[in-house]
């Protein structure tokens, strides 16, 4: 009895109570879908989004859990992965309304979509609270793989085919890089697997081994640029964006990178502690790129994903900028900037869809005139793309400042600087979808919008867009009202969460310094 309750205790599986309610559902969908069929498709999506509504009450009331490792500390639930699972639900919940009408009208399997992007959820809740390398990769690759299937799911659309190629392709050798330079990790520190037991070992290792943890650091950072989107690990990015269904586009932008940052930071401030300095250079140099190559290439779009996809590489580069800080006020602006990040893009994308499900089209220049057809549609993706390019009072503008602030009181003055001329680049382009949908004289309209249908929202599957779109967009709008309480938030999720705090302590104490021979520097673990 005795030893069956201390294995309980050790297991501690009440921390994943909110992955298995997302289990659950996925279950439930499935099998009521292969016995019940067509009769059980009106209300799948329904049943889905309320297993992630319980899913995200369920991560709500594990806040500040006196005990948030579980599985032998190959899991821990701890206030930092919270808010990052909170993320990646959210990303899904809004992506399934959005996507109802738009696989419905593809002739494809409602069932089997919602069944894969909800795998891709469990991969991606996992992955932001995984302690363990073995528990890393596998969370990775289910993200990875369910991602897959999903961009490659409209069968009959040979671009939905190449997009999914293009991404397995490039999936498979950055998820093999990974794997090597976590293999290298496994190796330096004396056959650990646990995060926090690696970090221990490479502290007290030898400056001999400084070589082997420089190249598996290059190895792991590559893995998450591709899933980040940093430049130049973006070259699936563009192609990808264009020829995936767009409600799996909206997710991979939001859900996805969210857990990208998360495995970032638990990673890097853990196993790698004592190359600080190099994966800050690393990282800046990331950000750099992307920042400029993001904003200047989605200058000269004129497909409306493409563009959505190069700025979101350039917002991955914003994003960076609180990892590069490595504060408290760095990583709390991360979560708050990623928190608004997801409405304000998933809005975006959720007009993309309308105005696509509507005309058969995504192209810029279509887009002309369309206030004349569609005001609200108008309305709402001007609001997302103003808060996208950061124009105040709304989300998008605190979130910035918020990121910028927080780097220039770490002293990373050229980043924010730098961060602030792109930002003024990307409202350029921007604005100009703002302005050709407003400004356009009646016979400037596009043949698009000349053409544009009567405006129903009563076909099946268009008033979960409706509803999505409007939810979207009023969170944009007033998450910069309520800007501090998201902050305070997101900053309380640092504060409590022991890794980075140790992280925090390490740095400030003065330590022995180790020589990393190959980098040709020294700096205190």
């Amino acid at each position: 009895m005795d030893f069956s309750s201390t294995i309980a205790t050790q297991l501690n599986a009440g921390t994943i109570l909110p992955e298995g309610i997302v289990i659950v559902t996925l279950m439930v969908i499935l099998v009521g879908d292969l016995i019940l069929g067509r009769s059980f498709s009106r209300g799948l999506p329904y049943v889905a989004m309320a297993g992630l509504l319980a899913a995200i009450v369920a991560l709500y009331l594990q806040w500040d859990t006196p005990d948030p490792n579980s599985f032998l500390g190959a899991f821990s639930s701890d206030n930092l992965s919270i808010i990052f699972r909170v993320i990646v639900a959210l990303s899904t919940l809004v992506t399934i309304p959005m996507s109802i009408r738009y696989v419905q009208q593809s002739g494809t399997s409602l069932a089997e979509f919602i069944g894969i992007l909800l795998t891709a959820t469990l991969g991606g809740m996992f992955l932001s609270g995984a302690n363990e390398l073995v528990m890393v990769f596998i969370s990775l690759e289910m993200l990875s793989i369910s991602s897959y299937l999903m961009t490659g799911y409209m069968k009959r659309d040979p671009r939905s085919n190449e997009a999914a190629l293009k991404y397995l392709l490039i999936g498979a050798s950055s998820s093999a890089i990974f794997l090597y330079g976590v293999s290298l990790l496994y190796g330096l520190s004396g056959g650990e697997t646990n995060l926090n037991a690696i970090a221990t070992a490479i502290t007290d290792a030898s400056g001999s081994q400084s070589l082997g943890l420089a190249i598996s650091l290059v190895f792991v950072i590559a893995g998450i640029a591709f899933k980040i989107s940093a430049v130049p690990f973006h070259q699936w990015t563009p192609d990808v964006y264009e020829g995936s269904p767009t409600p799996v586009v909206a997710f991979l932008s939001v859900g996805s990178k969210a857990a990208g940052f998360a495995l970032a930071i638990r990673l890097l401030v853990t196993a790698f502690a004592p190359v600080t300095e190099q994966w800050h250079f690393i990282f800046t140099a990331l950000a750099i790129f992307s920042m400029i190559l993001g904003n200047v290439v989605a200058l000269a779009q004129t497909s409306m994903k493409r563009m959505l996809a190069y700025s979101s590489i350039a917002q991955a580069g914003f994003v960076m900028i609180g990892l590069i800080a490595g504060t408290d006020a760095g990583y709390a602006s991360m979560i708050f900037y990623l928190l608004i990040y997801l409405f304000m893009n998933l809005g975006a994308f959720t007009c993309v869809i309308l105005f696509s499900l509507r005309t058969g089209t995504d192209q810029i220049s279509e887009y002309a005139g369309l206030y004349q057809k569609d005001p609200l549609l108008t309305l709402c993706l001007s609001i997302c793309l103003l808060s996208l390019g950061g124009i105040p009072p709304l989300a998008g503008f605190f979130g910035k400042i918020y990121l910028f602030w927080a780097g220039w009181q770490a002293g990373i003055y050229g980043l924010v600087l730098l961060a602030l001329v792109t930002t003024v680049i990307s409202i350029y382009y921007y604005i100009r979808v703002v302005k050709m949908m407003v400004v356009k004289e009646p016979h400037e309209m596009s043949e698009a919008v000349q053409n544009y249908p009567e405006i129903r929202w009563n076909i099946p599957g268009m008033r979960p867009l409706q509803v999505g779109l409007i939810v979207s967009v009023i969170a944009t709008s007033i998450a910069g009202i309520l800007s501090n309480p998201l902050f305070t938030l997101a900053n309380d999720s640092v504060t409590s969460t022991p890794i980075l705090q140790s992280t925090f302590l390490t740095q400030e104490l003065p330590q022995k310094p180790i020589k990393v021979s190959v980098l040709n520097t020294s700096f205190n673990d």
